[in-house]
């Protein structure tokens, strides 16, 4: 085990939280709860836990600035990890193991209880070191946004005491960088589910007969699929995920016998529109689809986010222009990138909140929710480095 670094109070108190198994399904978030009373303690931060729903606390660190009266700055981040195959772990998930080469194994190195303690390793810092601030800084952390954050953050964006704490701007996650630029997410491509049923008058197997249920579905499948192909075309040549439209066929069902022409067959598809695509011609363009396949042939979503724009990165939002000078004087790009799956940054942005997704990982090999979840402990201190001259630069804007 890598003796030199378990002295060091910092990894210390990393470790310590990454061994709370805060894992899905059926997290208990107590273990964490009680964790971060102690560190607000330490801090000397007061504290708060909103319980909105039942066994689902968000927990507030707040430190007030200079102006309170100034929207303030938001650090976002989840407690919650997805499952682990320990099988496959070279170390176990929830020991935070570092090795002789330094690096700390553990779920939710990566994604994103790392994130979370250079949160509070950077205001801790800031704090000890006697700066004071203008903005006052409201350090969050939340469950359930493994899940969809339905019960945590989205409930926690929609409700009084969120609103309460006024909010200017805030910081959220991205992923590891596997050279030296930090990736950000400035916006998230939106989640479209939707169920297409055709319908027809059943008939014998032994038939042709028109206007079949199957008919009908192979014309939606062809057109989703030709749409798909097109979209992929644009990936392969270089555009990025975040920029891409994806659809998936992921479900088809129907039919009760094989010899039987069904009365109802159905095609389910996974969507993420891109957030440069107009959604009102999205959802017409299916529409279209649906008629041109004949009658009783209707759709419905599954799921339906709502449109969200991207936070401006065109030197409109001061937030951003001030963290982005504030990474490269330290000698580290930044390249800013549309988010190609979800984060809790999108309940932010949809109460007209810029937010930007930013994990300071660098050098570092992407194993979010894969085995062997990992970050080297000299990557985790330069991202609290990053981090502290990240909340001195919004939170003085």
């Amino acid at each position: 085990m890598g003796t030199e670094w378990m002295k060091d109070p910092v990894i210390q108190r990393f470790r310590e939280y990454l061994k709370i198994p805060s894992v899905h399904p059926d997290v208990d978030y107590g273990d964490c709860v009680i964790f971060l009373k102690k560190q607000a303690s330490e801090i000397g931060l007061p504290v708060v836990v909103h319980e909105l729903v039942p066994r689902k606390p968000v927990v507030i660190f707040t430190w007030i600035g200079l102006k309170p009266q100034l929207p303030s700055i938001l650090l976002n981040s989840h407690m919650d990890v997805v499952p682990v195959y320990e099988e496959y772990w070279s170390h176990p998930p929830f020991d935070a193991v570092i090795t002789d080469d330094g690096f700390l194994y553990g779920r939710g190195t990566q994604d994103m209880k790392g994130v979370g303690m250079m949160h509070l390793e950077a205001v801790r810092r800031l704090k000890n070191s006697g700066a004071r601030l203008q903005r006052t800084v409201h350090i969050c952390f939340v469950p359930d946004e493994e899940t969809g954050g339905i019960d945590g953050m989205r409930k926690f964006s929609e409700s009084e005491e969120f609103k309460k704490l006024n909010l200017g701007f805030c910081l959220d996650e991205s992923m590891p960088s596997e050279n030296n630029k930090i990736l950000a997410f400035n916006g998230e491509r939106t989640s479209r589910q939707i169920k297409i049923t055709c319908k027809a008058a059943p008939a014998h197997g032994a038939l042709l007969e028109s206007n079949t249920a199957g008919e009908k579905l192979y014309y939606i499948i062809d057109k989703f699929m030709k749409l798909r192909a097109e979209e992929k075309k644009k990936l392969d040549n270089g555009t990025p995920l975040g920029e891409v439209t994806t659809i998936n066929m992921t479900q088809i069902e129907g039919g009760v016998q094989i010899n039987v022409l069904p009365e109802s067959l159905s095609v389910s598809f996974d969507i993420r529109i891109a957030p440069e695509y107009d959604h009102a011609a999205f959802e017409n363009m299916i529409s279209t689809w649906c008629r041109e396949a004949g009658d009783n042939v209707s759709f419905e979503y599954i799921v339906k986010n709502p449109e969200v724009r991207s936070t401006r990165i065109d030197g409109s939002v001061p937030f951003w222009n001030v963290l982005k000078t504030s990474i490269e004087t330290l000698g580290v790009p930044i390249k800013c990138i549309t988010c190609p799956g979800a984060t809790d940054a999108r309940y932010i942005r949809r109460q007209g909140i810029p937010a930007i997704g930013l994990s300071p990982l660098i050098s570092t090999p992407q194993l979010l929710h894969a085995h062997d979840e990992r970050i080297h402990v000299e990557v985790y201190k330069q991202g609290i480095d990053i981090m502290e001259k990240i909340v001195s630069a919004v939170a003085n804007v």
